[in-house]
């Protein structure tokens, strides 16, 4: 992995947080991971995540957009894919984080409670 200038210039600092806004909506993390499992459809995605498909379509504009997700079609169907794989690498540190923090919460838990 390439390090990153210190301290960071203000058009990275820009870029990594329009990127952290855009996958920071729970909506656009119920839609990529089901793209984890493999391409689908709108209705697909429609169906998976029990929103409406306008709700759908918005967020992957939204991910299209940032170069998350690709977009194909086939027939009258788009089929929707992640480009970016990075996305996993990013929310699986933050889920490593957060089982962390619970486990040193629960430690503390366990420790008050003895």
């Amino acid at each position: 992995m390439q390090s990153l200038p210190h301290p960071l210039p203000d058009g990275l600092v820009e870029l990594i947080a329009r990127r952290f806004r855009v996958i920071g909506e729970p909506m656009r993390i119920r839609i990529l991971d089901q793209l984890r499992s493999g391409d689908a459809t709108v209705q697909e995605l429609t169906d998976a995540t029990g929103a409406s498909q306008q709700n759908v379509s918005k967020h992957l504009g939204v991910l299209l957009e940032a170069g998350i997700v690709s977009r194909r079609k086939r027939g009258t169907a788009a089929i929707y894919a992640i480009a970016d794989d990075g996305v996993f690498v990013l929310c699986e540190a933050v889920c490593g984080s957060i089982q962390r923090q619970l486990a040193e919460l629960d430690a503390i838990v366990a420790v008050a409670r003895a």
